[in-house]
């Protein structure tokens, strides 16, 4: 099978295609994919293993077609195996966390610890494979696709994960969510009031979303791109909060507050003086860029980090660098090097 931005090209009839079944069958199944990816997201925090959990869901659903006998709404029955795929690549005790879940905050000189391997973090997703195309629907989904959010739900046990996404994201009925999880109405709604238990203790104070239309989160990005790629510490620190928060996955270490995120940067990150920022059309409903840093030969500049920012009112919460270039800028469509035009 081949797989190009998040579409799944079906295998021949050899290998287990999918050729027996009719085109609008197909493009129905097509229909659901986003959904089905955000949901596999949040409840792995990875989109590679998001995207991994959707194409086994749809291997196994072109497979078992035939006994499928419209009980349920095929969105029903995709959710079903989708939570089935995700509870067993849950199983195990490893849980994908935020470099500030882990431990408090770093002093700005503080030696930069080893990287991690890649399973320990929450990654980003691009909006491109969360959200469709109706804005009622992207605007809706924003909130639950935050960073925050889904390192929040790592905190449950996998059922009560999927429990807790069903009913208060997706807003399936305690019925509903009891047929996909083979379980009674009364466990669910038992097993939904233990998650909002553990949500209400782990689960920080939301960021804002953010709105494209929005002219003055639209400003504050873009002073945010102006005073980095200048380097100008003393005008970037006017548009963070007091608490903002850096991080920088695999690396442990997080920076908190406008004064020691300047002292970071002009120390440890001063490899990122003269930065290039390409705009993405956004990450977990968030403003998003590929970060690139100045490489060795002049006039090129080479991939440092897919950089995600949180905002909260007129500031920015959230400097968020995730620096796994090799898998990430592929995902999100980057090219491996810039080049000055001459």
């Amino acid at each position: 099978m081949s797989v190009a931005c998040g579409r799944v090209t079906p295998m021949n009839d050899s290998s287990g295609s999918p050729a027996g079944l009719a085109p609008d069958v197909l493009a129905a199944f097509e229909t659901h994919r986003r959904e089905l990816c955000a949901y596999a997201y949040r409840m792995l925090g990875s989109s590679f293993e998001a995207e991994d959990a959707v194409q086994e869901t749809y291997t196994r659903a072109w497979k078992s077609y035939d006994s499928f006998e419209g009980r349920a709404s095929l969105r029903s029955w995709l959710y079903k195996i989708t939570t089935n795929v995700c509870l067993d690549m849950l199983d195990g005790p490893q849980r994908r966390a935020r470099p500030m879940d882990l431990s408090g905050p770093s002093r700005p000189d503080s030696p930069l610890p080893a990287p991690q391997p890649d399973y320990v973090w929450i990654e980003p997703i691009p909006n491109a494979l969360a959200f469709g195309a109706d804005p009622a629907e992207r605007a809706s989904a924003k909130d639950t696709l935050r960073l925050a959010f889904v390192a929040a739900c790592q905190h449950l046990p996998a059922t009560q994960r999927a429990i807790l996404i069903m009913r208060e994201v997706l807003r399936f009925s305690a019925n509903e969510t009891a047929e996909a999880l083979t379980m009674s109405p009364a466990s669910v709604n038992s097993a939904l009031q233990r998650a909002r238990a553990t949500m209400s203790k782990v689960q920080p104070a939301a960021t804002d979303t953010y709105d494209e239309t929005d002219e003055d989160q639209r400003r504050l990005v873009d002073n945010f791109v102006k005073a980095f790629e200048a380097y100008d510490m003393d005008t970037l620190t006017t548009l963070l909060k007091t608490d903002v928060a850096l991080s920088m996955p695999p690396i442990e270490l997080w920076i908190s507050g406008p004064e020691n995120v300047a002292a970071f940067m002009l120390g440890h990150g001063s490899a990122c003086r003269d930065s290039r920022m390409v705009r993405l059309e956004g990450a977990n409903g968030l403003p998003a860029f590929g970060h690139y840093k100045p490489g060795e030969e002049p006039g090129v500049w080479v991939p440092w980090s897919i950089t995600v920012l949180e905002l909260d009112g007129d500031t920015i919460a959230g400097l968020n660098f995730f620096l796994d270039t090799e898998k990430l800028f592929p995902l999100f469509g980057l090219a491996p090097e810039l080049r000055e035009r001459i």
